[in-house]
């Protein structure tokens, strides 16, 4: 068993796996930029190692400093939780060059699903269902006309190497076809170093599901059920709950086996998600994430299990504690991402934290490294926390998470708050009749 794990990240996301730890027995390293030295997570570990300055790049991102944070404690093996390095498969080489365990899947699963158009290919080749378009990389214009009059208009052009939301371009009819593909390409190059993009279908309204897998490495792979992350804004996901208020019993075992068939078939270990977009009863791939995913906390909430715990299980070579006969589904969970940004721009607002209370009660959890005097550093994401709810039904849950929100207090600086208290005031929220276009046009209709 391993004796001390090191955590690669910062903020909420640290402190999870510290807890996780704690309640294994097993001793935590924190890392931290000279920015974090105030930081909940490097308090609340057994040590703690500065890798760097502030910008991500020279510390969080830094794989020599972080290897070397490993070879002074003594760590075993590192939990990248969440962003960073959770996804790099160069990371992933130089920890097993250096023998020290990556809790997490191996750097080829990272690689197959971090190239958008190899992930497709792999996955069609498992059995699961992909949204129509082209076959691999798009070389040029010509050949973009081409792929587009085959699967009709309108289509999305997206980078290979793109995430959150980069690189991704609409073209409605022909004549957008060109200004879309140009752009995608330069997002890509510019964010990404890749200009290569692929073309999808476009869906008029899905949603997006995303199925929750978890794998041992040795061919058994469980699903936990899917999580509904349709309200987004920009692509960003801002408001997630499990079961999906649409998905039948049925649909979910449907596609839960499929799922956990696929990463099964390739030995997969530890957390991963396979992300759909759903429409017309019909499922189509969009990705998989090789890691744990921000609103892990829903499924945990509903299944009663700590995912955190069952990747450091694997990662030590010890089997699942659960089969899919024991994973019973139980009730409804919320979470709601908030972010430090001034509303209605959701321009960043790092500050000093002046007063902080977090709601509490039956079914309310926050994963949060926020506290009283903390001052939020400017050089990172602007996600301060995350509430989650649960209830007996989703009824009960977006009635708790009203609650919650109401007791929830964080001042010294702008926050996202008001967005929720407000969108739950929406019929279209309680009755879950919205696709991933609706925040969009609400936000345009009432914060434009």
């Amino acid at each position: 068993m391993f004796e001390k794990i090191l955590i690669a990240n910062r903020g909420e996301i640290a402190l999870r796996v510290i807890r996780a730890a704690r309640e294994m027995g097993i001793k935590t390293v924190a890392v931290h930029s000279t920015a974090d030295v105030d930081a909940m997570h490097v308090r609340m570990a057994d040590e703690s190692v500065c890798i760097g300055p502030p910008p991500g790049t020279e510390s969080y991102l830094s794989i020599p400093a972080i290897i070397a944070a490993c070879e002074i404690t003594g760590a075993q093996a590192v939990h990248p939780g969440y962003g960073f390095l959770s996804e790099n498969a160069t990371f992933v080489q130089a920890l097993e060059d250096h023998e020290i365990t990556f809790i997490g899947p191996s750097a080829a699963h990272i690689r197959i699903m971090g190239d958008k158009i190899t992930a497709k290919d792999t996955m069609k080749k498992l059995g699961v269902p992909c949204v129509p378009g082209s076959d691999g990389g798009v070389p040029d214009l010509e050949t973009a006309r081409k792929v587009c009059e085959g699967i009709g208009y309108p289509v999305i052009i997206k980078a290979t190497a793109g995430g959150g939301g980069k690189g991704m371009k609409l073209a409605q009819t022909a004549d957008d076809l060109e200004m879309a593909f140009k752009t995608a390409r330069s997002e890509g190059k510019v964010n990404f170093g890749n200009d290569e993009v692929y073309i999808e279908k476009y869906l008029g309204k899905p949603r997006h599901i995303e199925v929750q897998v978890f794998g041992d490495g040795k061919g058994t792979a469980v699903h936990l059920g899917e999580r509904d992350c349709s309200l987004q804004r920009r692509h960003q996901k801002v408001f997630e709950e499990a079961p999906g208020p649409v998905i039948t019993p049925e649909l979910r075992d449907q596609i839960g086996k499929v799922c956990a068939d696929a990463v099964a078939g390739i030995d997969y270990i530890g957390a991963g998600t396979i992300e759909f977009l759903y429409e017309d009863g019909e499922f189509f791939f969009i990705e998989m994430n090789t890691r744990l995913q921000v609103e892990h906390p829903v499924t945990e909430a509903i299944f009663g299990v700590d995912l955190v715990r069952e990747q450091i299980r694997v990662a030590e070579g010890l089997p699942m504690s659960f089969t899919q006969d024991e994973l019973e589904l139980h009730g409804h969970a919320i979470e709601i991402r908030i972010n430090a940004e001034k509303l209605p721009n959701f321009s960043p607002c790092p500050g000093k934290i002046t007063q902080y209370h977090a709601p509490g009660g039956l079914g309310v959890r926050v994963d949060s490294a926020l506290y009283d005097g903390y001052s939020i550093p400017p050089y990172y994401d602007s996600l301060i926390g995350k509430l989650i709810v649960h209830g007996r039904d989703r009824p009960e849950a977006l009635a708790r998470l009203n609650r919650a929100l109401g007791e929830l207090i964080v001042d010294g600086i702008d926050t996202t708050v008001p967005l929720f208290s407000a969108l739950l005031e929406e019929t279209a929220i309680h009755t879950g009749d919205y696709d991933i276009h609706w925040l969009e046009r609400w936000l345009d209709d009432n914060m434009g």
